[in-house]
């Protein structure tokens, strides 16, 4: 049988703060996005492993503090003081920067303070585990409020698993979310691909999206990986 192709039309993952799911892997990290902006500091960090939530946190707090959002790496050629007169700003993925990107974050932090703006910055690592040259911007680093986001736990990853069916207005059965729940890599990023996948094959094959179609994607991902 001949397979459908597949164009790639993308949908609208949901980022408002009504759709993160909270659990205790995030709760700090949901507390210290809702405080904002009684933050104890200008900034603040949030750290956590890939497919945690930092970025859907992130977004909400853009979205609330009408934030300008960066890449670490773009602060080699950022000019700070636009940055932080947007009076509000992200940056996300700090880790290894270059010593020019270290200077450019040192200033911003100072700049902040000094002009009452306000700074989010996220990372894989907790401060104190960021390899930073700088011993200024360290020290810097280690005094922000943090919040750290965990893998999640079983309900919030079902949770996760339910909201990413319905962002691409798929309708599963709770046995399927149950079975992946049990079978994936404990995190969001996980869930994310076999989602995408199942929907690309469902769509390809011209099949529901079953526990044994789910069956199938998991023993390919798995040979991939061999």
């Amino acid at each position: 049988m001949a397979q459908q192709l597949v164009f790639e039309l993308g949908h609208r993952p949901a980022f408002g703060r009504e759709d993160f799911l909270v659990a205790p892997s995030n709760a700090a990290a949901v507390a210290l996005i809702d405080s904002w902006p009684g933050w104890a500091g200008p900034a603040a960090i949030l750290s956590g492993p890939a497919g945690s939530g930092k970025t859907h946190l992130a977004e909400v707090w853009r979205k609330q503090a009408q934030a300008r959002r960066i890449e670490a790496a773009e602060l080699e050629t950022v000019d700070v003081p636009a940055l932080v007169a947007a009076r509000a700003a992200i940056v996300e993925n700090v880790a290894i920067l270059s010593d020019a990107a270290e200077r450019a974050l040192f200033h911003l932090l100072n700049l902040t303070a000094q002009d009452d703006a306000f700074l989010l910055l996220t990372a894989r690592a907790a401060p104190g585990h960021i390899a930073i040259r700088l011993p200024d911007l360290a020290s810097r680093l280690r005094a922000l409020p943090h919040a750290a986001l965990g893998a999640p736990d079983d309900a919030l990853l079902s949770g996760v698993l339910v909201k990413l069916f319905d962002d691409r207005q798929l309708r599963v059965p709770e046995t399927l979310i149950a079975y992946l729940a049990a079978r994936i890599e404990r995190s969001v990023a996980a869930a994310r691909d076999v989602v995408a996948a199942l929907d690309r094959a469902s769509l390809s094959g011209k099949r529901p999206i079953t526990v044994p179609l789910a069956a199938e994607i998991l023993a390919g991902q798995g040979e991939m990986k061999l």
